[in-house]
């Protein structure tokens, strides 16, 4: 299998660590919930299915994909399965342990895209090789060969967070948001949905700025606490879109020891989940790692034995969310795997056609 070509590892690195490990891109034309085309049938086979999930590179956002496989590989009488992720942020790197895992026998991979672009060349490549694959956690540009792709629906999740934060804050107040990297197109989806949440509070809300491309340690660390030892006393609800700025955030406002700032985060960091516990958090959007790897695992392996996607079915499926709060802290976990069945059972009626 040849290697998808990248204009430079450095942008991939950039660009993955600033979409908050949701949906890589959406094309915005046609609609990202639309194919462009019917997606490719995929000769059935009997042989055992074997999945590899791998992701683009190593971040806490996957560990739950691992107990997701290891869950799949019993509950659905899968072969051995693996959670696989490169040493490092790199597409070759990515592609060559893809390389490595279908020559042990691996056929069936669930994705985390090393690049939005890119990675396209070696989905078809498997897709060409009789290999179903889906994306998971984050979906390439289309046109895509890609079975479907499995992630958040962040523009939604962000317009969830802002209203709850709304909520919080009594109705009124001026708030500001931290996000991702603006060369992540998502990050304008999530920049558009605080804004149409704002909109809706008819001006009893204010927007002080979008405070973007901190979705990594240093520049979060400088800017966000920049901003909050100048304008603290401005502000009265923090929204953050991506992973980095909800800890550095959740943090920033322990440190100030003040409960007066409500915030809504993403993820679920150890950080934040204290933050909330000890009410310097109001709460965090959840995401669904878990959900997303092992839900592809399941369509993976009806994929290689009787079905087909519908011709309809949808490029993006939405893995859900909800906010995390005081009340659900100890418990979302149990939750999202709630969550998880659900969207497992009723996957095969929803998306496949089967003999």
């Amino acid at each position: 299998m040849k290697q998808s070509h990248v204009r430079s590892v450095l942008f991939a690195f950039i660009l993955l660590l600033g979409i908050s490990m949701s949906a890589v891109a959406q094309d915005a034309t046609p609609s990202p919930s639309e194919r462009l085309e019917p997606p490719p049938e995929i000769p059935h086979d009997d042989s055992e299915t074997r999945v590899a999930v791998v992701p683009g590179g190593p971040h806490p956002y996957f560990a739950p994909m691992e107990e997701a496989i290891a869950n799949a590989q019993q509950d659905f009488g899968l072969g051995d399965s693996v959670f696989k992720a490169p040493e490092r942020w790199d597409l070759n790197a990515q592609n060559e342990l893809i390389e490595t895992l279908v020559a042990q026998g691996y056929n069936a991979f669930a994705i985390f895209p090393g690049d939005a672009n890119g990675s396209n060349g070696t989905i078809e490549e498997l897709m060409d090789e009789g290999i179903p694959t889906a994306l998971v956690g984050g979906c390439t540009t289309q046109p895509t060969t890609a079975q479907f792709c499995i992630a958040t629906d962040v523009a939604n999740s962000a317009y969830l967070g802002t209203k709850a934060l709304i909520e919080a804050m009594g109705g009124e107040g001026t708030i500001v948001h931290f996000t991702g990297f603006l060369v992540d197109p998502n990050t304008r989806l999530r920049m558009d949905a605080v804004e149409r949440a704002v909109a809706e509070t008819n001006g009893k809300v204010t927007l002080l700025q979008h405070l973007a491309d901190v979705d990594s340690q240093e520049e979060a660390d400088n800017k966000i606490n920049a901003l909050l030892a100048a304008s603290k006393d401005e502000i009265d609800g923090i929204i953050t879109t991506a992973y980095v700025p909800s800890v550095v955030a959740a943090t920033a406002l322990r440190n100030l020891g003040d409960k007066r700032i409500k915030m809504v985060g993403i993820d679920d960091d150890k950080i934040v989940l204290d933050a909330i516990r000890d009410g310097f958090v109001v709460g965090t959007m959840s995401q669904n790692p878990y959900g997303q790897a092992y839900i592809a695992a399941y369509a993976l392996d009806r994929l290689r034995h009787d079905c087909q996607m519908k011709p309809d079915a949808p490029y993006l499926i939405d893995s859900g969310t909800f906010l995390i709060d005081a009340s659900k802290v100890d418990t979302y976990s149990e939750d999202l795997k709630a969550l998880t069945a659900e969207i497992q059972s009723s996957f095969a009626e929803q998306y496949l056609v089967c003999s």
